[in-house]
């Protein structure tokens, strides 16, 4: 049986993502998929479905959602105060939904991105070996009012445990992103290095799923590059001293020296960050004899 979702308010900007596209960065499609990875995949495993099951992605300020058919449900990453009709529910906890009920969220309390995973997951459209939006690629860029969104309620017969899965958000609360060495890293000074690894930097309002720009301004004597592959959490070095980090929907070639990676639990970590939140790079031992 076909479950909907209408859409009543939108939020301030949710889209639908999976783990995202791999094989088309040669033809310039960007990966997408979720910007805290770890969170939707939480969300799919609590509620037994694939890691890669479609999960609805809510940045800062939730949507308002009214559900037509019976469903189980779970929020994962970031506290927006999410609440059933008229009762608060809990992050991280399976949640059943009857047809009619209305889920939307208040004020935020911790995090940027929280992920609405559904049992079955997200009908929605499969372009490219994905259902993750991308603007000009799918129907759909942002959750826009009046959209219904399909889901599988005949997947309720699914048994649903979330007994032997733990959850760990503490990164919700850290600052410290740990890093590779980028392509270019080699090409900074060492005191350029030292000045990236002792400062506190700061997200500016420069930031979306494309990248994240970093307040700070640090001197910069490298040379520009041949354009060059770059992927998520490529960390840039613009020739105005500032330093962009590249997200989930980030181009995949650049011209700035490409001077360190995060790992991806890192990704996570920042993804997870809003304007004026203060970040730092951590750097592993190795990289000290580099």
């Amino acid at each position: 049986m076909r479950g909907r979702i209408e859409v009543l308010q939108p939020g301030l900007f949710s889209t639908i993502q999976d783990t995202g596209r791999f094989g088309f960065a040669k033809f310039g499609v960007p990966g997408s998929g979720a910007m805290d990875s770890y969170a939707a995949t939480m969300a799919n495993l609590i509620l037994n479905n694939n890691p890669d099951a479609a999960v609805l992605e809510m940045t800062q300020m939730g949507p308002k959602l009214k559900f037509s058919a019976p469903v189980k449900i779970v929020i994962t990453g970031a506290n927006l105060s999410p609440r059933i009709n008229n009762d608060n529910i809990k992050n991280n906890k399976i949640i059943s939904i009857a047809a009619g009920d209305v889920l939307s969220f208040g004020k935020r309390i911790l995090g940027a991105r929280a992920y609405l995973g559904i049992a079955g997951g997200f009908r929605t459209e499969v372009i490219l070996q994905s259902r993750s939006w991308y603007k000009d690629l799918t129907a759909y860029s942002r959750l826009e009012k009046g959209i219904l969104l399909d889901y599988n309620a005949g997947d309720q017969k699914v048994v649903v445990t979330a007994s032997s899965v733990k959850t760990n958000f503490d990164y919700l609360t850290q600052n410290d992103l740990e890093v590779n060495p980028g392509p270019e890293f080699h090409k900074l000074s060492s005191e350029e290095k030292n000045g990236i690894f002792s400062k506190k930097f700061h997200v500016s309002r420069n930031n979306n799923r494309m990248g994240i720009q970093l307040e700070e301004i640090i001197p910069n004597n490298l040379q520009p590059i041949i354009t060059g592959p770059v992927v998520a959490g490529t960390v840039q070095f613009t020739p105005g001293g500032r330093l962009i980090i590249l997200m989930r929907d980030c181009q995949t070639t650049g011209g700035y020296p490409r001077i360190l990676q995060l790992k991806e639990s890192s990704i996570n970590l920042l993804a997870q960050k809003v304007q004026g939140d203060e970040i730092s790079f951590f750097k592993p031992v190795a990289m000290d004899r580099k």
